[in-house]
């Protein structure tokens, strides 16, 4: 190796070192930013040039080292477990989180519960029968039995207003999703043309990624590396991000609770997810979208909100058939041909039943209490509407069994949300402790680099100072 060579090592080092430093400053700088895998500079060494033939010198030293690439130490497969295990939690804390909305509006067992209510009206009428006589007790039975209606009512409009939440919420992840997907293809398009002109993409991939993670959040997307460096991303198996191309998501359905959720369901009504453009029907396997779709259906498709809104419906319908069974056979204090044949209660048609749900008296008078048979002021009328609060098949049981199934659910759901969010959890740390930056290692390469740097610039002043005596030296001895 000529001494010259030995100029061109060193400077090939210091060039090096430096690249190799800068790379360590990058991921210094970037130790908080969310996303970032931390990179590391390749360095080879140059092997010495030889070139065949009779009068060839045998192979010396190398040239030097130089930086042949930046790599991003990041990990696929601890990339894509943490993809699955996001996914999976983000639809299970969805599904929890609307049980959990669901419960907040039943608020049972309280005082303000619909059961309470219940109670409360049965009662009224047990105060009829101990006073059959009593205005008040009758004035009072009325107020309790309004209260009532207009207590089913508002839970009704709570659910309502959930599901309307909902559907919302559907809308605006659906724009989220397709905005992080054409985003996606955009990064596609120069992470390719970066990787071809043969810089570093890393930031680019980076970014990549953290959109891909966020898609598996709200849809259970996956990504699937390509040899160009493009990634394409699947959702239920088919494909949202082609290379440069991106598809589209669009929520389909009434906006209209009642026909949404109706029975038996009208498919044009039913809120579902398809594909923009074409309209083909899309069914999740994860992410927090695939639980909000389900709380906006039907209760034969699963759907929470529309399980309460019919067991609404239904508590205030069997409310209204018992008690107008027994009451409009009894005796009023009115003067006939008032005194018998009345409904309590009356459910205006075309309505839904939590709704349609009113008083049908407003009279004290018409409160029919006794039995034709026993005269006016008999109260086993009003006693056997009262034990109606224990029927089988009655509103109340109706409410039970509703709240009952409900709580068991609910926390079922969260346990599983629970569960899997540690998996979730996990499967980042791991992916973390592979990508993240540790200021304390970088620190450490760093002053590996700086030492390198400085013994490559002593070689340089070695080699310089060899060559100044050989130069400015040769011939003066002796003279």
């Amino acid at each position: 190796m000529s001494t010259f060579s030995g100029l061109s090592s060193a400077l090939s080092s210091l060039i090096a070192q430096r690249q190799a430093l800068n790379v360590a400053g990058q991921n210094v700088a970037n130790a908080n930013t969310v996303g970032y895998t931390r990179q590391r500079a390749d360095l080879q060494s140059v092997s010495s040039s030889a070139v065949p033939s009779m009068f060839s010198t045998p192979l010396g030293v190398g040239s030097g080292v130089a930086s042949v690439g930046i790599a991003r130490l990041g990990d696929e497969f601890l990339d894509a477990r943490l993809r699955t295990q996001t996914s999976q939690s983000a639809h299970y804390a969805s599904t929890a989180t609307t049980l959990q909305r669901v419960e907040s509006v039943v608020t049972e067992p309280s005082d303000t519960g619909l059961a309470s209510g219940l109670q409360e009206f049965w009662t009224a009428w047990e105060d009829v029968a101990n006073t059959p006589d009593s205005a008040a007790t009758r004035t009072a039975l009325l107020g309790k039995a309004t209260t009532l209606t207009n207590q089913i009512a508002d839970t009704y409009r709570a659910f309502e207003a959930q599901w309307q939440q909902a559907r919302v919420e559907a809308n605006a992840t659906v724009s989220q999703v397709n905005t992080a997907a054409q985003a996606i293809a955009d990064l596609n398009s120069e992470i390719r043309g970066v990787l071809v002109s043969g810089g570093s993409a890393n930031e680019l991939i980076d970014q990549r990624s953290e959109l891909v993670t966020q898609l598996s959040s709200l849809v259970g997307a996956a990504g699937r590396l390509k040899e160009d460096g493009t990634m394409d991303v699947m959702i239920a198996g088919n494909q949202l991000v082609t290379g440069e191309r991106a598809q589209t998501l669009q929520v389909q359905g009434s906006y209209v609770m009642n026909a949404a959720i109706a029975e038996p369901p009208v498919v044009t009504d039913v809120v579902r997810l398809s594909w923009g453009g074409t309209g083909t029907p899309l069914v999740l396997d994860g992410g927090s979208l695939a639980g909000t779709i389900t709380s906006l259906s039907p209760a034969s498709f699963g759907g929470p909100i529309a399980t309460a809104v019919d067991t609404v419906n239904r508590t205030a319908t069997d409310l209204a058939a018992v008690v107008n069974a027994v009451h409009s056979g009894a005796q009023t204090l009115a003067a006939p041909p008032n005194d018998t044949g009345l409904d309590f209660f009356a459910v205006t048609a075309g309505m839904p039943g939590a709704l349609g749900l009113t008083v049908a008296i407003t009279d004290p008078q018409q409160v029919a209490a006794a039995n034709a048979v026993n005269g006016p002021l008999d109260g086993s009328v009003a006693d056997q509407i009262a034990q109606l609060r224990g029927s089988a098949g009655g509103p109340d049981s109706t409410w039970r069994s509703f709240v009952v199934d409900l709580g068991v659910t609910t926390q079922a759901a969260i346990r599983r949300a629970d569960v899997s969010e540690t998996s979730r959890a996990v499967a980042e740390n791991l992916q973390r402790s592979n990508a993240s930056v540790d200021i304390d290692e970088e620190m450490t390469t760093m002053l590996a680099y700086q030492r390198a740097y400085e013994g490559a610039a002593r070689v340089l002043t070695a080699v310089d100072e060899m060559l100044d005596t050989l130069i400015n030296r040769t011939g003066v001895v002796g003279r």
